[in-house]
């Protein structure tokens, strides 16, 4: 049956094609924007409103086995936020770690239609995918951890990198992935060994491997991801996060890249000067500029907003290093074989704590000394920094200077005092700015080529919200989301069934010298627990799914 509908007299942010708040018709056809539809098409009256593509997120934790240990971990988060079950929705639970079916909800009534998971261990990727198919709405992807891989390791060591690219490619497509992750990249198998050893230079050698360094790592695969032509580049969580004095690891982090495309995610958590052990200071200044003057490199912030999170990192050393500073007791620290570790610890940020209102006074300043909002994109590390339910009240921060003002007030005034803050309260996001950081730069990141806009050809995924003076207000509360054409909700209420609208994954197929099977097959005999043939995930184990072009040499 062919729907279709016409949305008029709104006023339209569309970054990708250059539309500033214009007022003009949206057309929609069987799922995707046209240019015009007949007059019998259902018609929206948007006056007053604001139209936006669907947003796109670009970084958050959603699905996979350490999400799920978390919400086993934090029943009383569930316990006092409870999703009831209506005719067109699931029941479910909230917290800072939601279940799959208020996952999909939560997002769609903010006006969110695509999200990335950030870390799934390539070993889980079959209860990665169980869970995104059961997260309604939205479209999704996830990216495997490759920056901790034994194997890959064994084979840079051996200066074998055509033969790393071809098991990175191997892995990608056996998995079903979307691109690659580095987390604290060589850092996770010396934890493991029980020495208590983290990696405190991209240059410091990794336990057991000779001659291979975080540099190295970094290099090797940000190359073959090019090589490769992942629609997205490596996506890198820096050594050191959290440490005072990281910026400079993230200074070389980028420039180890070597004009390579990557991507500093959480970027916030890398930009710290001071001394190890002394409280973290501000190097915003200088991590922007960098970002700022090289086009090679992108970012999201990872925001810090006050208030509960969870800790949840594939940083095991971290979240062994932070666990004693939460009042939550509870933790754990877990080692996927051969490919990765995990740490889950409850945390609360607290705005009269130096450090905590230090990292969310370097997050804002990182989005106010952004030159090119189309490479530093919105996030909070969901939920590392906090829930991504709190994205409203961070979008008022960037676009109402008043209420910053008002807010800066209320946290920890000697960690304020050595930012800018104070001194450069004046910039304001404008509508265009958001659409970008939360819609068009993450979607032309991704290389998600029909999200993030809403030109002719276009996945009709649309969000209107009404115009309104308090920014929290307005994006906390779309009148429309529209998904694949669908109106999911209309007039605030949701009025399709979700279980009709499961949403796609957006997965890759890098072609690779199959000969490479040989070169993994044995790997896996002398040390995985689970069989080389049964390791792969079968085309028959994916419901509705996309697969996005890779071009071989072209990015």
């Amino acid at each position: 049956m062919t729907s279709m509908l016409r949305i008029v007299n709104g006023k339209v942010y569309d970054p990708a094609n250059g539309v500033d708040g214009e007022v003009r018709e949206v057309c929609v056809k069987d799922g995707k924007i046209v240019e015009s539809v007949p007059a019998s098409a259902r018609k929206i009256d948007a006056k007053g409103m604001v139209i936006m593509p669907g947003g796109v997120d670009i970084h958050c934790h959603i699905a996979g086995s350490k999400v799920n240990m978390a919400r086993k971990l934090q029943p009383d988060d569930h316990r006092h936020d409870v999703h009831p079950r209506t005719e067109f929705t699931r029941s479910g639970t909230g917290g800072t770690v939601p279940s799959t079916f208020t996952t999909g909800y939560r997002y769609t009534t903010l006006g969110y239609t695509t999200a990335m998971e950030a870390a799934v261990a390539p070993i889980g990727a079959r209860h990665a995918l169980e869970e995104l198919h059961d997260t309604p709405i939205i479209d999704k992807g996830y990216f495997i951890l490759m920056g901790n891989n034994v194997l890959l390791h064994k084979l840079m060591q051996e200066g074998e990198h055509d033969k790393m690219r071809e098991a990175l490619a191997w892995w990608v497509n056996a998995t079903k992935a979307y691109s690659i992750k580095l987390v604290n990249p060589g850092a996770d198998e010396p934890w493991k060994g029980h020495r208590n050893r983290n990696i405190t230079t991209i240059d410091q050698e990794v336990d057991a491997f000779e001659g291979i360094t975080p540099r190295k790592i970094i290099q090797s695969l940000v190359r073959a991801a090019d090589e490769l032509g992942l629609p997205h580049s490596a996506h890198i969580h820096c050594n050191n996060l959290g440490h005072s004095g990281n910026y400079t690891t993230t200074l070389e982090t980028m420039k180890a890249a070597e004009g390579h495309r990557a991507h500093i995610t959480h970027i916030q958590f890398h930009s710290y000067g001071g001394e190890i052990g002394d409280n973290p200071l501000s190097e915003a200044a200088k991590i922007s500029e960098y970002v700022n003057t090289h086009p090679n490199i992108t970012a999201d912030v990872g925001q810090v907003m006050f208030g509960r999170s969870t800790i949840m990192t594939a940083d095991a050393p971290l979240a062994y290093l932070i666990h004693p500073f939460s009042k939550d007791t509870r933790w754990i620290n877990a080692d996927s074989e051969c490919e990765s570790g995990c740490g889950i610890t409850p945390f609360s940020y607290q705005e009269k704590i130096y450090t905590h209102a230090m990292q969310w006074a370097v997050g804002l300043e990182l989005f106010l000394l952004s030159k090119d909002p189309w490479r530093m994109v919105l996030s909070t590390d969901h939920p590392n920094g906090g829930s991504f339910m709190s994205y409203p009240r961070l979008i008022k921060l960037l676009m109402d200077r008043e209420f910053r003002k008002a807010e800066i007030k209320k946290v920890n005034q000697k960690a304020v005092n050595k930012t800018i803050l104070l001194d450069n309260p004046s910039r304001e996001y404008s509508l265009y700015e958001i659409a970008i950081i939360t819609r068009a730069g993450p979607a032309r990141i991704l290389g998600l080529k029909n999200k993030g806009h809403i030109g002719v050809g276009a996945d009709a995924d649309i969000t209107i919200y009404e115009e309104d003076a308090d920014k929290e207000m307005m994006f906390s509360a779309p009148r429309y989301v529209i998904k694949d054409g669908t109106a999911i909700i209309d007039n605030h209420e949701f009025t399709a069934d979700s279980e009709d609208n499961e949403g796609r994954l957006f997965h890759v197929e890098p072609a690779y010298d199959s000969s490479i099977e040989e070169v993994i097959r044995p790997f896996f005999d002398d040390f995985y627990s689970i069989r080389f043939d049964n390791y792969p995930v079968a085309d028959s184990y994916l419901h509705d799914h996309e697969i996005v072009a890779t071009s071989p040499g072209k990015v």
